[in-house]
């Protein structure tokens, strides 16, 4: 019997794809495989010697000592999350907000639990978003983000950032001049990594926390335009003062989005994340979120609030912050001994989080196709994350002499290894240009 073969035709992708294509943080991974051999600087990882396996053993095995209960958390839970356990996460928002009643005025039902704060950045985003829509960000900013924003087809604004944060003068300047331009009920969001951000370490000062919510909501004249707090990095502080939450200042709780997650305090392999939301802004997150998962993994949120109420959360915390702020302190001791020697070099000293901001001379480009970066990694074997990731791609003049350098998954003597390579690598650069 013959057989009709079918002519090949291109598949028809979305335009969702197209735009999604090509991501940054895809690229970072394939290096980081094909150069198996370099020093990471680069990679975001938790410290492996952090993550919890005698507190997880312990907490599984509560939750699974009895037949009925364990194999309840091992079926399908809820879309937003069980009430039970979104109660815990309640009590735990109190404690990091210092709030002596609990914050019993809090709806459960403006809690939602997800897989992580990557999911509830990307929920929010589709919940939002139309192409076109409007997006303002500090600059830098997380990059993996700016691919979310990206993907969706929205214009990126980006608003001056400094050691204090996202500045508000400039934020005020950029929503006129989206005023001006008849564009204001395009806005949808400004996005702000409120502590120890991904990429500079830097905070919102205390001072411009509040400053922040009051442009958003004094602009809010045609719609309400949404403040998004990523709180990632939080709990990670290893000097400094304890800042209140943007989100502690909306006293009504519709303007601002809190987003926190344990994937860098507690594990990111149980990916467990919740968010704060507006009330009108659950129903449709959970819409798209129900038609996604489900529900995020039922046992795994039930293992990190079996830790927090048996206190052993907060024990672990402590521990992992000890070992983050040795981290810190060597690769900034790093930085000083092989980097001061380099007119032009400087870095941004974090009170926490997991990265340390680097600006080298203006004619050293940092990006992934630069002389610097084939030196680093081919030559000398070290990994760092061009600066220029966390500035929007259409942004003009957007710098490309920074970088993000991690000291998350290396040991003291690697980061101090990693440390020397890459000024090494640097100082190559400069005597050839």
């Amino acid at each position: 019997m013959s057989t009709v073969s079918c002519p090949k035709s291109s598949l028809p992708i979305s335009q969702h794809a197209h735009r999604a294509a090509e991501q940054a943080i895809s690229f970072l991974m394939q290096q980081a495989v094909e150069n198996a051999d370099c020093i990471s600087l680069a990679a975001g990882l938790v410290d492996e010697q952090t993550l919890p396996v005698e507190l997880t053993k312990t907490c599984l095995t509560n939750l699974l000592s009895k037949q009925e209960s364990g194999r309840r958390l091992l079926q399908y839970g809820t879309t937003p999350g069980p009430a039970d356990l979104r109660d815990v996460m309640r009590g735990y928002l109190a404690q990091l907000e210092q709030c002596p009643n609990q914050l019993q005025q809090l709806s459960l039902d403006q809690l939602v639990m997800t897989t992580g704060s990557q999911q509830l950045l990307n929920l929010i985003t589709q919940a939002l978003f139309n192409p076109g829509d409007i997006c303002l960000v500090p600059a830098p900013t997380y990059f993996v983000y700016l691919g979310v924003l990206q993907a969706a087809g929205a214009k990126i604004i980006p608003v001056t950032a400094d050691k204090d944060g996202m500045c508000p003068i400039d934020l005020e300047r950029q929503l006129n001049r989206i005023k001006d331009a008849g564009k204001l009920s395009r806005v949808r969001l400004v996005y702000v990594v409120s502590y120890y951000d991904n990429p500079t370490g830097n905070s919102v000062s205390a001072e411009r926390r509040p400053q922040l919510l009051n442009l958003v909501q004094q602009f809010s004249e045609e719609q309400r335009i949404l403040l998004l707090e990523d709180a990632a990095y939080r709990e990670l502080q290893y000097s400094g003062e304890k800042l209140p939450s943007i989100w502690s200042f909306d006293t009504d709780h519709q303007t601002v989005i809190l987003a926190q997650t344990f994937s860098k305090s507690f594990s990111p392999g149980v990916r467990v994340g919740f968010g704060v939301l507006p009330a009108d802004l659950v129903k449709p997150v959970c819409d798209i979120k129900g038609n996604d998962d489900f529900g995020s993994a039922h046992l795994n949120q039930n293992l990190v609030g079996e830790a927090i109420r048996l206190g052993l959360y907060q024990h672990h915390v402590n521990a992992v912050r000890t070992g983050y702020k040795a981290k810190r302190d060597a690769m900034l001791d790093a930085a000083t001994q092989y980097f001061s020697d380099i007119p032009g070099a400087s870095w941004i000293q974090p009170d926490g989080g997991m990265y340390v901001w680097m600006t080298l001379p203006e004619q050293v480009a940092t990006g992934f196709s630069s002389p610097l970066f084939k030196q680093a990694t081919q030559v000398e074997k070290v990994m760092y994350v061009p600066g220029e990731l966390g500035y929007p791609a259409d942004m003009p003049n957007r710098p490309c002499n920074q970088m993000r350098l991690s000291y998350g998954v290396q040991s003291v003597d690697g980061i101090r290894e990693g440390m020397r390579r890459l000024a090494s690598a640097v100082k190559t650069v400069l005597a050839e240009i």
